[in-house]
């Protein structure tokens, strides 16, 4: 047994080492988790800005790339009173226009001679400005502008793309932009975009080939302010604080503590930047928050794993326990056959002796070899009946059996066999009952056996309670033997289980406690024990009550 004991304890290092291997890797696992989990919100805050930049810039777009196109419909007959309507519908639907200027544009054959022919005669007519406060339209009339610098750069625009235009066909998208968009911090001037045709009478009059002709264009520029762009915020996880700052803002207290990004806005408000910032308080929340899904995902994979763990060390506990129980079964049953084999082999060789043998001597080895051989069979019956048992292999034969007649006649049995064992009972109760005698006797035998076997010299003591009511019939074996510790009660009925003490160092192999649990399950009943160490044992066996007549 040295050897599986090693066996065992070198397995149980290894589950051991085998936790502690999971448990680092698990430590390992989480915080590697944790700072991907921190390292892809970091990313997050630095990608996820075009998102915010779209969001907050996407009235602008629309405002840019479709509403300010309208003007072109027109065909440069905008008045002041469709140019008012179109300013309304403008303040309304973009807050960040607080100005339009409204230029009525007439363009006619060059007037100044040293121009060569080359040039357009782009006439400011009349001027009108709209603004809006508390949604109300507010219209300025002027005849020139203090600031002439937007109508000038437009103009000069015109003349120049006529000049070179080619009249073959459309204008490009990039000739339109840069033709007829003007483009500065918080303003946009536009024209009205010319036809191919357009473009063709234009041409004439630059040639002078349509002296006194006049047309119509329309120029519109729009006034804008950063302060009423609204930032709209779509991932608010990630950034607590958002702020349109100028391009050239860079803070002073740029703390540690803090993350910061920034974006450039387009077009007229490239002079500005979205500014990002959160503390990393704010954004640990959110890495808390993402990596808590990761950390129950491995900490499911680590508790599986210890399942795992403590399941095989359960499997190799109960492989070891089932080893040791047949280790013990085949040493244990191959003493007890070899006591009595070595014992009628010494009978039976003093018998085939030439030596005379007196008639005492004859008797008295007769005697030896008729009980080692009872032991031999009884062993091997209970080996065979066990068996049976647990294969429902044989029938239950009930007889009317009388209490008291059965109980006296096995204490009588057991005063003859051990006259040092004291011996007494008391039945509760009167009446016979049907059970089959021998699954009984059985169980009676085995349990004063056990009584006689596990007593001390001088406090071999068993006492037999009996009692009985309607329904049961409860076998009470109480004596004042060495006890069974609390931790052994459980495996005691167990096949080939053995208490290690001095009484099981020779003649037990297991069976007879769980014969007994056998017999009685058989018989639809029930057995219990309670028991203390050094005060004794009682053991209970409870049968269903057949009343007989």
């Amino acid at each position: 047994m040295q050897q599986s004991n090693s066996v065992y304890r070198k397995n149980f290092s290894l589950i051991i080492a085998f936790l502690i291997l999971i448990s680092v890797t698990f430590i390992v696992a989480l915080f590697i988790s944790y700072n991907l989990t921190e390292r892809y919100v970091e990313n997050e805050f630095s990608a996820k800005k075009i998102d915010v930049q779209e969001q907050t810039i996407k009235p602008y777009n629309d405002f840019f790339q479709n509403r300010i196109p309208e003007i072109t419909f027109y065909h440069g007959f905008l008045d002041s009173a469709s140019a008012a309507h179109y300013s309304a519908t403008v303040f309304h639907d973009y807050p960040f226009v607080n100005r339009v200027v409204f230029y009525d544009v007439a363009i006619s054959s060059p007037t100044d001679i040293r121009l060569d022919g080359r040039q357009l005669g782009v006439n400011l007519q009349t001027l009108y400005e709209y603004t809006s406060k508390k949604g109300k339209i507010s219209v300025t009339r002027q005849g020139r502008p203090e600031d002439y610098s937007d109508f000038d750069a437009m103009a000069d625009k015109l003349n120049n793309f006529v000049a070179v235009a080619d009249t073959s066909r459309e204008p490009t998208q990039d000739d339109k932009f840069n033709t007829f968009y003007g483009i500065q911090p918080q303003k946009i001037s536009y024209l009205n975009i010319l036809s191919r045709e357009e473009i063709k009478r234009y041409r004439e009059l630059q040639k002078g080939l349509s002296k006194g002709t006049v047309y119509k264009q329309n120029m519109l520029t729009f006034d804008l302010d950063k302060e009423a762009l609204k930032v709209k915020n779509p991932h608010p996880e990630l950034y607590k604080d958002i702020s349109i700052r100028p391009v050239v803002y860079d803070p002073i207290d740029n703390e540690s503590n803090k993350i910061t990004a920034e974006s450039p806005l387009p077009g007229a408000f490239s002079d500005y930047k979205l500014f990002f910032s959160s503390p990393r308080d704010y954004l640990n929340a959110e890495i808390n928050k993402r990596f808590m899904p990761i950390g129950a995902m491995v900490l499911l994979i680590y508790v599986f794993l210890v399942l795992i763990s403590w399941l095989i060390y359960r499997n190799l506990n109960v492989n070891m326990r089932l080893f040791k129980l047949q280790y013990d079964f085949i040493n244990n049953f191959t003493h007890e056959f070899k006591t009595p084999l070595s014992v009628i082999k010494i009978a039976g060789s003093n018998l085939r002796s030439d030596a005379e043998l007196s008639e005492r001597q004859r008797k008295h080895y007769g005697k030896i070899l008729d009980d080692e051989a009872d032991k031999l069979n009884d062993l091997m019956n209970k080996l065979l009946s066990l068996t049976q048992l647990e294969n429902n292999a044989i029938n239950l034969k009930k007889e009317k059996i009388d209490v008291e007649d059965f109980v006296k006649g096995y204490i009588d049995t057991f005063k003859i066999k051990y006259p040092d064992f004291k011996l007494a009972y008391k039945i509760h109760g009167s009446g016979n009952f049907y059970s089959d005698p021998v699954m009984l006797g059985s169980v009676f035998q085995n349990l004063m056996e056990n009584a006689y076997k596990y007593s001390r010299p001088k406090q071999k003591e068993l006492r037999i309670d009996i009692n009985i009511d309607k329904r049961n019939i409860v076998f009470s074996f109480r004596d004042k033997g060495i006890g069974i510790a609390k931790n052994e009660i459980t495996h005691i009925f167990k096949k080939f289980y053995r208490i290690e003490n001095q009484y099981n160092q020779n003649g037990s192999v297991g069976l007879g406690l769980a014969f007994c649990k056998e017999l009685v399950n058989f018989m639809e009943g029930e057995i219990t024990v309670n028991s203390k160490i050094h005060e004794g044992s009682e053991f209970i066996v409870t049968l269903p009550y057949e009343a007989a007549d």
